[in-house]
């Protein structure tokens, strides 16, 4: 019987979805991109998810990318054929929920745009990135040409990209690209206790606020903040002062606590 390719396994409010082609790199072969974007269909729907880890099975491969030897079969026709149902990118883009990429080794190409999907990563000393689109002679079609600049600067996307060169785990939470670095066994640990605190918030308010700072973030400054006011007033007039009172208290019980 053949092993699934995507693994999903839920903890309470947390569900943790792993990338299992280990001897192939975890390469993104069409079962996987299929399976991966169902995968995450699916948690949007469970009211029981609060939020998801994302990560790739061993220690070499977050994900290589796009399997290149099917590719040779197939063609780039198969894959520029399929819908919107099987893109993981956006499946993972259209979560209402946090998802923290847990980046266990290297994101390579298609993998780094599977990366970039996430709300929040975090990177195992053994992760590094690369986008090697140039190199193969494929177009990005998942975002990567215009997510990257805006995340390190056009400089350093363009050296990237125009290289084909790995950036190592320290570089990139240096330049912003990761949101810290930890040893390997302590990676899931970590992406863990933040999705354990992530969880606790309202889930209604949290994708709120996701959603708030994605579309904020994809328009100008100024229109990002007129978008804040005016999403602000209308969501701040429903608060009673009641709530506002005992959220208080909890929020600093808990800053107390930590």
């Amino acid at each position: 019987m053949a092993e699934d390719v995507v693994l999903v396994t839920i903890d309470g409010a947390v569900a943790t979805v792993t990338l299992n082609r280990p001897d192939a790199m975890n390469a993104l072969s069409r079962a996987v991109r299929r399976d991966l974007a169902a995968a995450m269909r699916r948690l949007e729907a469970d009211a029981s998810v609060r939020v998801v880890i994302l990560t790739g099975a061993g220690d070499r491969a977050f994900t290589a990318g796009l399997d290149l030897k099917e590719l040779g079969q197939d063609g780039l026709g198969a894959a520029n054929a399929e819908t919107a149902d099987e893109n993981p990118v956006l499946a993972i883009e259209q979560l209402t929920k946090p998802c923290i990429g847990a980046i266990n080794g290297v994101a390579i190409t298609g993998g780094f745009e599977v990366a970039l999907a996430c709300d929040v990563l975090i990177a195992s000393e053994r992760a590094r990135f690369a986008d090697t689109h140039a190199r193969v002679g494929i177009m990005p079609g998942w975002g990567l040409s215009q997510k990257l600049s805006r995340l390190i600067g056009p400089y350093r996307a363009r050296e990237l990209s125009l290289t084909g060169n790995f950036l190592d785990a320290a570089t990139a939470e240096r330049w912003g690209l990761v949101n810290r670095v930890v040893p390997p066994h302590e990676l899931l640990p970590t992406a863990q206790r933040l999705a354990a605190d992530m969880a606790t918030i309202d889930p209604v308010f949290s994708a709120a606020y996701k959603q708030l700072i994605g579309d904020g973030y994809a328009t100008t400054f100024a229109d990002g903040m007129a978008l804040e006011a005016a999403r602000g007033k209308a969501a701040n007039a429903a608060v009673s002062a009641t709530a506002v009172e005992e959220a208080r208290a909890a929020v600093q019980a808990r800053g107390r606590s930590q």
